[in-house]
């Protein structure tokens, strides 16, 4: 048997993430195995979706974070990494002078990726490998500054788009934003409206709607379920949703405007349930990365 450690690094809007995963080979067969994942709360939306650029306090602390992400790797003995960032560096104006400073500092390079290959990373996830061959799915990863859809069907990505509605993003910004629209007409145009379908949500939100909703640990959360949890929390003011509900500071607040696109989601599409398998954008890194350096991976059930 060998064994190899990879790593993928996702800076998002709401938070960055470090997930390690050991690939297995044995007897020619190859199985990917998630080994640990780290989630530090340094926010860049915050700034990116307001002020335009990101603050040197919030540049210092991701500074700090890479060099402790060099220290862990080295730890694990990391074969191979990659760093992507997406909607927060995107749009921040010294992004190049941040990719720039944690270069020099820690000598980890952040490639700045557009929402198309951040749709593209997370379809590469194996749960459609697992889903129904014939059913047709829609994905919708919800991050701080975009949402990304993707339509599956026989278990090929046929479409991808992303938008500008992501949690921190509506957080921050009062104005009625209109990717609402362009959101509603992309699903009724490109999803066949007399078709039963599958809707799969990923990220941070998604997974914990799931445990608040005491959902079994295959079985979807439906609109009703859903709705009703939204009603509750939204009632709730920030503290109260982290003192009567367990919510940490930095989920209290981005959980509502999840809540809001997911159930947008479902009544555009006509879908009655979320799937939350547990998957998304660093899971989809791992994968590249694998693919990068050659190694086969059949499908896992």
């Amino acid at each position: 048997m060998k064994i190899y450690r990879y790593a993928a690094i996702d800076v998002g809007s709401n938070a960055i993430r470090m997930l390690i995963s050991n690939v297995i080979i044995q007897n020619k067969k190859t199985f990917i195995q998630k080994n640990s994942l780290i989630r530090l709360p340094i926010r860049l939306g915050e700034d990116s979706f307001t002020k335009g650029y990101i603050s040197e306090s919030k540049i210092l602390n991701l500074i700090d974070a890479f060099k402790s992400f060099k220290l862990i790797m080295k730890i694990h003995n990391i074969l191979s990494y990659k760093v992507y960032g997406t909607s927060a560096l995107r749009e921040s104006k010294n992004s190049h002078d941040i990719v720039n400073r944690v270069f020099n500092e820690t000598k980890i390079k952040i490639e700045i990726i557009d929402g198309i290959k951040e749709a593209m990373l997370i379809s590469k996830t194996n749960i459609f490998k697992k889903a129904d061959f014939y059913k047709l799915y829609l994905y919708v990863d919800v991050g701080g500054g975009s949402t990304e859809l993707s339509i599956i069907k026989n278990s090929k990505k046929v479409l991808s788009k992303s938008f500008k509605l992501g949690t921190v993003r509506l957080i921050k910004s009062n104005k009625e934003n209109k990717e609402w629209e362009n959101m509603k007409k992309w699903i009724k145009e490109n999803l066949n409206q007399n078709s039963k379908v599958y809707i799969i949500g990923t990220g941070g939100n998604i997974n914990k709607i799931h445990k608040l909703t005491n959902t079994g640990e295959s079985k979807p959360i439906t609109f009703i379920i859903l709705n009703s949890l939204f009603q509750k929390l939204n009632n709730l003011s920030y503290n109260e949703r982290i003192i009567n509900w367990g919510l940490n500071p930095d989920r209290s607040d981005v959980i509502i405007p999840a809540m809001r696109i997911y159930l947008n989601i479902l009544s555009w599409s006509g879908s009655k349930v979320i799937f939350a398998p547990q998957a998304g954008l660093t899971d989809g890194m791992i994968r590249e990365i694998i693919e990068i350096d050659d190694i086969k991976i059949p499908n896992q059930k």
